[in-house]
């Protein structure tokens, strides 16, 4: 198999900074495995790397950024489809893939191998939000309990996508979409993980000067959106995004929303450290710090074996 390499961890941890030094001292590529970054017109929230018109960021080849329409939905079995091709290109051409991001169940659908999970059914997606609005969205959780505790377990309240697509399998095979959870398919590539830890509190400190740094650009990008686009509901659920149209609506304050944010990152970032965590307890830490000290840390461990 292909070796490949993924640097996972949660956000603000520094994940893309070290795979592009990666990239550039292994001779790689780097494709995003980000959910958030992969639609096009949602920059300030997302940390997306500047590309040139050749899509490069710091002079790596940058891959799956701007791939999508923000009215799209891709889901992990779509994005293993789209990444799957680009890995193949890239060992093609004598690089190395560095798949870098926090979303983990694109990580997983990519280099792990999901069962085939039928694709987004928009008019299914409208009846679901429409009783969504008449119920309220813990009302549907509630039923996702009734007949799939463990993907009810795994899902948060507020986690409005993964709720819908949980709701919308069960809707579309009649089963529940934990059992698409325990076989993947067969692997495709040999992969050596690098997770990111922090401190708590260090972590949190980044959080807080990153969403202070991105409010700003959030809020102006969010109305310039509101002007041009329709149906962007699911993409204003995103983190940033939400908040800030909370504020634009005029339902909170910015200063309101900036602590929301910087709330629901913490959160987040904790579910994903929780996540990569239990769901890939193999891989290899590496401790949050300078990139350049996270990159001698890492080929460290690639000479020694890892």
């Amino acid at each position: 198999m292909t070796r490949v390499v993924a640097v996972v961890g949660p956000t603000a941890s520094g994940k893309t900074e070290l795979a592009v030094a990666l990239a550039r001292s292994l001779g790689g590529e780097v494709v995003s495995a980000d959910s958030r970054q992969l639609y096009r017109g949602f920059d300030a929230g997302t940390a997306k790397p500047r590309l040139t018109a050749g899509r490069d960021a710091d002079g790596i080849p940058h891959h799956l950024i701007d791939a999508a329409d923000p009215s799209e939905t891709v889901s992990a079995g779509r994005y293993a489809r789209m990444a799957g091709p680009v890995l193949e290109a890239i060992v093609g051409r004598g690089r190395v893939p560095i798949v870098a991001g926090g979303t983990g169940l694109y990580i997983r659908a990519l280099l792990d191998g999901l069962s085939d999970l039928p694709e987004a059914d928009q008019a299914l997606r409208s009846r679901i939000s429409e009783e969504a609005r008449t119920r309220g969205w813990e009302a549907l959780h509630r039923r996702l309990a009734e007949f799939d505790p463990e993907a009810a377990a795994r899902i948060p309240k507020n986690n409005r996508s993964r709720l819908m697509r949980a709701l919308e399998v069960r809707e579309l095979t009649g089963r529940p979409i934990s059992s698409f959870w325990k076989k993947g398919a067969e692997r495709r590539w040999e992969t050596v993980y690098l997770s990111i830890v922090w401190p708590p509190d260090r972590l949190r400190a980044r959080i807080v000067d990153r969403a202070q740094a991105m409010w700003p650009g959030i809020l102006d990008e969010t109305r310039r959106h509101l002007e041009r686009w329709t149906g962007l509901e699911a993409a204003f659920q995103s983190l940033g995004y939400r908040e800030a149209l909370s504020c634009l609506e005029g339902r909170i304050t910015a200063d309101e929303g900036l602590a929301l944010l910087i709330r629901a990152t913490t959160a987040y970032a904790k579910r994903q450290r929780t996540w990569f965590k239990n769901q890939l307890p193999a891989a290899t830490r590496v401790e949050g710090g300078p990139t350049q000290r996270m990159l001698d840390a890492a080929l460290r461990m690639f000479a020694h074996g890892a």
